[in-house]
């Protein structure tokens, strides 16, 4: 950029070196072209950028931070020796004007008018951190001998107040000092854990392909293993509680212990439970309506037989 600037300049005929000195004397104009346009007021027009989230007060946006503007920069103090600037901005979604300046005390922007800060800022006193020793406070320790050991007696009752804390901080780092140890173990979780990953994957694979299921399986839970531990299957010829078929209702499976039967409406609580026996006989309807019976030894009805078919799926299946 800087031999591009360099050449391709037209001189015209009438430049002297000697009397103009440069183009832009000779045009009248400044290097900076129209940022300078206010530099007789001690103005130069920069590009500002927000240096935190802050709200606008003339149309109470929000301007978050990193928006450019163009600013008007001036010199309005010193602190010591470092020049404080104050800028000069039009906010982009309204007319009003919103005002900044530097703060080399606490290294920071001060909002002067035309905004409201955010706050988001660290307080280091209320967060038990070391605060820096200001300036005049290290003036005073260098003249003053009786504040200078004042400071150091607040010093020492300051740390004798940390101590115990530092020394549990200390004591809880130096176990966490061996890095290759921890790096071993952590390693060493690390297979055990993925070599339990890939087993439960094998096992879901073989479930899969057994039962002909085309959708993944979750993971089990204690619950799971609880319930499949009480449930218990048991053969057609032993469902003889099932009753009616289609619409009707049909007996409940006991899933823990002997069969459980209920009112014949369907209503009150599951009656003793009891083993069947031949004095007890599965009840059905034929296709008049009328109920027929038959010994747990013989042969199922033929309506029965597929209730108990589909009683026996849902079993199954649940």
């Amino acid at each position: 950029m800087g031999e591009r600037k360099g050449v391709n300049k037209y001189y015209p005929p009438d430049f002297n070196p000697e009397k103009h000195g440069s183009l832009n004397r000779y045009h009248h104009s400044h290097p900076l072209r129209e940022r300078a346009r206010k530099l007789s007021q001690g103005i130069l027009i920069i590009r500002f950028e927000m240096p935190y989230n802050i709200w606008c007060d003339g149309c109470k946006n929000h301007i978050g931070m990193g928006v450019r503007y163009n600013a008007e920069k001036k010199k309005v103090g010193n602190y010591y020796t470092t020049p404080i600037y104050r800028f000069r901005m039009k906010c982009h979604l309204c007319v009003n004007y919103i005002e900044m300046q530097t703060d080399p005390a606490n290294c920071d922007y001060v909002i002067v008018s035309g905004a409201q800060r955010k706050e988001e800022r660290w307080d280091m006193a209320d967060n038990e951190q070391v605060l820096t020793t200001e300036h005049e406070k290290k003036q005073k320790l260098e003249t003053d001998a009786m504040f200078r050991l004042e400071h150091g007696e607040a010093d020492r009752s300051t740390l004798k107040k940390a101590l115990p804390t530092l020394s549990h901080i200390q004591e809880a780092q130096s176990a966490w000092k061996d890095d290759f140890a921890l790096n071993s173990m952590l390693r060493k979780r690390f297979r055990e854990k993925k070599k339990a990953l890939q087993e439960e994957e094998e096992r879901d694979q073989a479930l899969q392909a057994k039962a002909s299921l085309a959708i993944p399986l979750v993971p089990e839970t204690e619950d799971d293993r609880r319930l499949a531990a009480l449930l218990k299957f048991h053969t057609l010829d032993c469902a003889w509680g099932l009753v009616g078929m289609g619409g009707e209702r049909w007996g409940v499976l006991a899933v823990s212990g002997p069969w459980q039967t209920r009112a014949e409406d369907g209503s009150g609580p599951p009656s003793t439970p009891f083993s069947p026996s031949p004095q007890h006989t599965r009840t059905s309807r034929n296709s008049s309506g009328q109920r027929s019976s038959a010994a747990p030894g013989s042969p199922l009805p033929q309506d029965l037989a597929a209730a108990a078919a589909v009683a026996a799926a849902k079993l199954a299946v649940s």
